[in-house]
């Protein structure tokens, strides 16, 4: 079997989507997500917090900047991608982020959990956001 590179994520929004468009007109939408998971040591149950950079392109993007707010509660399904630039030459700097193929809103401010979905309609359009 070949490699897999598959992310799944339910977890709130850190802030609000912040979002532009790329050169060849398709918008994109970063937003962070928080998803927290328990550990016992010593007899006490501890929370930690785990923060993912999201990323979605095309009609996904458009749908999260619209819907999407700070402590909204969201499923992302996508993949991995590590990026690395330099700053100032010689400085590297590298950051790993979900390219989120779909995302599910789980819940409506005011009301219960109600789920929306939301996939991308441009299979490629990650390729343009390197």
């Amino acid at each position: 079997m070949g490699g897999m590179n598959k992310v799944i994520l339910i977890g709130r929004l850190g802030r609000d989507p912040e979002d532009r468009v790329l050169p060849n007109g398709t918008p994109v939408a970063n937003f962070s997500l928080a998803t927290n998971h328990f550990r016992t040591t010593n007899g006490t149950r501890q929370q930690y917090t785990d923060w993912h950079r999201i990323v979605t392109f095309g009609r996904t993007a458009e749908q999260c900047r619209q819907y999407l707010r700070k402590g909204r509660l969201v499923c992302v399904e996508g993949s991995l991608r590590t990026r690395t630039w330099e700053k100032p030459p010689g400085e590297r700097h590298y950051t790993t982020e979900v390219l989120a193929a779909r995302v599910a809103f789980l819940d409506r401010q005011g009301e219960p959990a109600a789920e929306q979905e939301y996939g991308s309609d441009d299979e490629d359009g990650c390729e343009d956001a390197s």
